[in-house]
């Protein structure tokens, strides 16, 4: 039995999009990025994806997908996902968090370097909220702190660390962290700023898929930041992603999660701290880390200290 096909806005639209291509989509996504899209965010495909049909110079999303799913576009795979990847950040955003960390610091055993891995950089603020936190707690512009940063999305990471944002990216910063972080622009980067270069010392940066069945990660992670990102996934792939997390972490790590997220369903590899922390429970599973990835440098360039 055939079921209709509904043309939502045909009349207000560039491109014919149907439920029929939603719904590929939908399953396309899920099956890439482990993203659960739900009927409400039509109108948010649509717009990103017509754009990659207008880059591509095709006609319908029906021969968009036709062509992905049959292997006849595998470079358009990096399109797809980083056009539905959503990258809302902001500095210090959840402060509180960043002052839990500073107190966390304080309790971790003495060694050469800690860990800490920001699961989902997206333009680069969080992972550089990480750094300055780090800075303030040591009180050094060298802290024994490295910091990896990994996102699905390799445009943003790409923006990530160039480091350079404009004046209103950090407006909601005190003026003391403004002097002491950030060098502002001048001339043809005027209304821009940029990190200073030991933030960018302490951050790598590389793209990973939390789908992906390998990490290439080594721990132990003193800290993993994973905000706001496990919302777009169902509760078994989030329960799927925690327990590919727990062998990475040492037994002092703290998992930091959204405000709108809980991982009630997870009691078997994690418990609460409150306050959206949690920490590993490692007995329950005896799996080792993998070989660790090569750091990537970012480039740096001067200017003169930023003034609010």
């Amino acid at each position: 039995m055939s079921q209709a096909v509904v043309v939502r806005d045909e009349g207000e639209r560039e491109f014919a999009f149907t439920s029929r291509d939603f719904d590929r989509v939908a399953a396309l996504i899920h099956q890439r990025a482990g993203i659960v899209l739900n009927s409400s965010k039509e109108d948010m495909v649509y717009s990103r994806l017509a754009r990659r049909l207008r880059e591509l110079s095709l006609r319908t999303f029906k021969d968009y997908l036709d062509r992905l799913e049959k292997g006849q576009m595998e470079q358009e795979w990096e399109g797809f996902t980083n056009a539905l990847t959503t990258n809302l950040t902001a500095f210090f955003r959840e402060p509180h968090h960043f002052e839990l960390l500073k107190k966390h610091f304080a309790t971790l055993p003495n060694k050469p370097r800690h860990l800490i891995w920001c699961t989902a950089a997206s333009t680069g603020e969080e992972p550089y909220s990480l750094a300055m936190a780090a800075i303030e707690h040591y009180r050094t512009l060298t802290p024994p702190v490295a910091i990896l940063a990994t996102d699905i999305d390799t445009n943003v990471l790409q923006t990530a660390q160039r480091g350079v944002y404009a004046m209103d990216r950090v407006e909601k910063l005190s003026n003391e962290r403004l002097k002491q972080f950030f060098l502002r622009g001048s001339g043809d980067r005027a209304g821009y700023c940029k990190v200073i270069e030991p933030l960018q010392k302490l951050i790598s940066w590389r793209p990973l898929n939390l789908l992906d069945a390998r990490w290439g990660l080594k721990g132990p992670f003193d800290a993993v930041f994973c905000r706001n990102v496990m919302i777009y996934f169902d509760k078994p792939t989030q329960h799927q992603i925690i327990e590919k997390f727990v062998p990475l972490m040492a037994p002092h790590s703290l998992l930091f999660a959204g405000h709108s997220e809980s991982f009630f369903h997870c009691t078997d590899l994690i418990r609460s701290r409150g306050q959206t922390v949690y920490e590993p429970i490692h007995a329950t599973t005896g799996r080792t880390a993998r070989a660790a990835a090569p750091r990537s440098k970012p480039v740096v360039r001067g200017g003169e200290a930023c003034q609010p």
